[in-house]
């Protein structure tokens, strides 16, 4: 099956490496999504040019692909799915809850200069980050690509209610599938607690399981894009 695989916030698509090594491997067919602003330079890209950059690997894909979104990219995916409906087999969330109609897309960090850019690791000690060494945190500030401002404070618009029927795979790393449930169930995931099918799974790692586990996030990918 084709897999696209769509980074978080502050990472281009070589983050996607050594996971798209793994799937090759294990007989799929991944690509490493380029989204607009985060990697080729466009300070002035926006939130719709990365859904365009999207839909166009949708498009692309010969079948109906698996399409991987992580962390804030979670909400890519999903717009996705809005957007092709009938062509998208599967939306797989790494890390992250699908953004609701009429939200910013990811406005989190403070924007300077037009970009927000990656914040340092205070906001993220805890889980999320424990399994990054001090080496690889280093490798991660320094590849850090800052957020254009349209892509961060965009807003998210959704349409096409047939979303909901897609089946969603929501791996569970730096949280467990339980606490996703709670939340979901408490209302922090609305467009989440709509979907007709979906399933989790527990993947033990921080946030950024492509750079601390690439072959078990592969293995579980793997295992999502079976018929």
């Amino acid at each position: 099956m084709d897999i696209l695989l769509i980074a978080g916030l502050w990472l281009d698509g070589s983050a996607w490496d050594d996971v798209v090594t793994e799937l090759g491997a294990l007989g799929h067919r991944p690509v490493a999504v380029g989204l607009p602003g985060q990697g080729d330079g466009d300070g002035a890209a926006t939130l719709d040019d990365q859904v365009a950059a999207v839909v166009a690997a949708v498009d692309a894909a010969p079948g109906k692909p698996l399409v991987v979104g992580h962390s804030a990219a979670a909400s890519l995916a999903w717009l996705a799915a809005d957007a092709r409906p009938g062509k998208v087999a599967k939306v797989a969330l790494i890390g992250g809850f699908p953004a609701s109609d009429g939200s910013a897309y990811a406005d989190f960090f403070a924007v300077e200069d037009g970009v927000m850019p990656f914040p340092g690791w205070d906001p993220f000690e805890g889980p999320e980050a424990a399994d990054l060494d001090e080496a690889a945190r280093r490798r991660f500030a320094a590849a850090a690509v800052p957020v254009p401002e349209g892509v961060a404070r965009g807003t998210v618009r959704l349409r096409d209610e047939r979303r909901f029927d897609v089946p969603v795979l929501l791996v569970c790393p730096e949280f467990t599938p339980a606490q996703a449930k709670e939340w979901i169930a408490g209302g922090e995931s609305p467009e989440l607690a709509r979907a007709t099918a979906l399933a989790s799974v527990d993947l033990d790692s921080g946030h950024w399981p492509m750079i601390t586990r690439p072959r078990e996030l592969a293995r579980v990918l793997a295992e999502a894009a079976q018929p």
